[in-house]
């Protein structure tokens, strides 16, 4: 469910960090909050740029997770990630829900760059639908149509990156032709970047 790897852009390493969609929906469990932390400690050790690409529903629900602490081990991502001075660069192609936005670095990166299949959102349409308009469906005449309208309004205002970049969460939308020439470009810049911690 999540994957990571060494590449080069332009001739320069890379450390890439990925869900795998294929397996567990890509969503982040404790092994694999562990394993990304983990990584991008190693990156940032040695002055390597990390490139995410984020396609993640949230962390795995479930009663095991919790017991173990899925919290606690996400939060070792967003650790790694805050902590690292390295550049850091996110393409979001799909998904960034919930938790997963900020764990999986979209947040606060140095550069963030989705594609425009990007759903960038608290959570999905259906919870969102049930939670905000709760009152308003049930005192519907039909509430399955109601639901149904107010999913389809609800994603078209809040399922595309171009929300989330009108109130500045997302640097710029890209076209997925366009990644590698952007991220080589972006790496150019920030080759030099220096920051200091506190």
């Amino acid at each position: 469910n999540a994957l990571v790897a060494f590449a080069r852009l332009d001739g320069f390493s890379v450390g890439v960090v990925t869900n795998q969609p294929a397996y567990m929906a890509g969503a982040l469990d404790i092994d694999a909050s562990d394993k990304i932390a983990r990584f991008i400690r190693c990156c940032d050790a040695f002055n390597i740029p990390v490139v995410s690409f984020v396609d993640c529903p949230g962390f795995l629900p479930g009663s095991e997770q919790e017991a173990r602490g899925v919290i606690r081990h996400g939060a070792r991502i967003i650790y790694a990630y805050c902590e690292a001075t390295v550049p850091k660069i996110s393409i979001v192609t799909r998904r960034a829900m919930g938790g997963a936005y900020v764990a999986m670095g979209v947040w606060y990166p140095t550069e963030s760059r989705p594609w425009p299949t990007a759903q960038i959102a608290v959570m999905g349409a259906e919870p969102a639908v049930h939670v905000l308009y709760r009152k308003e469906v049930r005192e519907a005449s039909d509430p399955d149509a109601r639901v149904a309208e107010l999913m389809s309004d609800y994603r078209e205002k809040f399922f595309n990156p171009y929300r989330a970049a009108d109130v500045g969460q997302v640097d710029e939308v890209i076209e997925p032709r366009e990644t590698r020439p952007r991220l080589i470009r972006a790496l150019e810049v920030l080759r030099t970047k220096v920051q200091q911690s506190p």
